[in-house]
């Protein structure tokens, strides 16, 4: 009878060599919710950065091609419009689940804000990110983070910002004449500058150092899919998050967040349609860059 080490190389000889094992189980780090809100987010956002790049260039070669591609320049001002209020829907679905979040679990906005899984900044974070620093340049061990990191933080509050700042302007330049009964007339102009500032900074940031982040880190790369399928291997959580782990270990919870891993071929979808979405975000950085240093006016 052949023997294990016959068998394997028997497969090997063939092209028929096992694939490795999933794991039985996986970590959930992210809800369906939070899941569809992040799809929703990528969808609007490259289409806001699409279509707003295309007007912001016009006089580009490439951002006339994209504009015919889309059906022309007013009909990139429709599709742009249609993005900020699926981006305006997916910001008060968030909030209204934070709120179902504190009825639920914390009880008091406090224990929400304030509690260890808190997102706002605290001295932990500036700790962390001295001694990822440290550890970047080699002085140090790479730090033990928790739920959330310094980044992670950062981005989340980003769209706090976008929401805020471009939205905002946004809406002044879709409705000048009832803003104007409000504001001086000249703040339309003003409101120009900041929208089409802002978003180009934003959309340089998400294409750059949050795609660099979330995908292109040596650990992660090519593609970190855990925010599209929600899960995450459990050796994955105990190497990036191990105070999360650790945590959840001494509570008792870690088994009620495991769940079996997704079927293959929904893993391969989400992955297609994800390099779909980094290699748009991509070709927008190049074209952003090919304006400003060739044709910017």
């Amino acid at each position: 009878m052949p023997t294990d080490l016959e068998l394997r190389s028997t497969e090997a000889r063939s092209g028929r060599a096992a694939e490795p094992k999933r794991p039985e189980r996986e970590f959930v780090r992210f809800t369906r919710l939070q899941r569809t809100l992040h799809a929703c987010m990528i969808l609007s956002f490259l289409s806001l950065a699409t279509t707003g790049l295309t007007l912001k260039f016009s006089y580009t070669r490439w951002a006339a091609m994209v504009s015919r591609f889309l059906g022309g320049f007013q009909v990139a001002g429709f599709i742009h419009r249609s993005a900020a209020i699926l981006m305006f829907g997916v910001f008060v679905t968030h909030l209204y689940s934070l709120v179902k979040l504190k009825k639920l679990e914390y009880k008091s906005w406090r224990a929400l804000i304030l509690g260890p899984d808190t997102m706002l900044p605290t001295r932990q974070d500036l700790k962390q990110f001295i001694a990822t620093m440290r550890w970047f340049i080699g002085m140090g061990p790479r730090p033990q983070y928790g739920r959330w990191t310094y980044w992670e933080k950062f981005d989340y509050f980003a769209v706090f910002w976008g929401i805020a700042v471009i939205g905002s302007t946004g809406l002044t330049l879709w409705f000048p004449t009832f803003f104007t009964r409000f504001i001086p007339g000249s703040f339309i102009n003003v409101a120009t500058v900041i929208h089409s500032d802002e978003a180009l900074l934003a959309t340089g940031f998400i294409f750059t150092v949050h795609f660099f982040n979330t995908h292109l880190r040596p650990e992660k790369f090519p593609m970190d899919t855990t925010i599209f399928t929600g899960h995450m291997p459990l050796a994955e959580l105990k190497r990036d998050k191990p105070l999360e782990y650790e945590s959840l270990v001494s509570s008792g919870l870690l088994e009620q967040q495991m769940e079996e891993p997704q079927p293959e071929i929904v893993v391969r979808t989400i992955r297609f349609l994800a390099w779909i979405a980094l290699s748009i975000g991509f070709s927008i950085v190049i074209w952003i860059i090919y304006a400003m240093l060739f044709a910017y006016k």
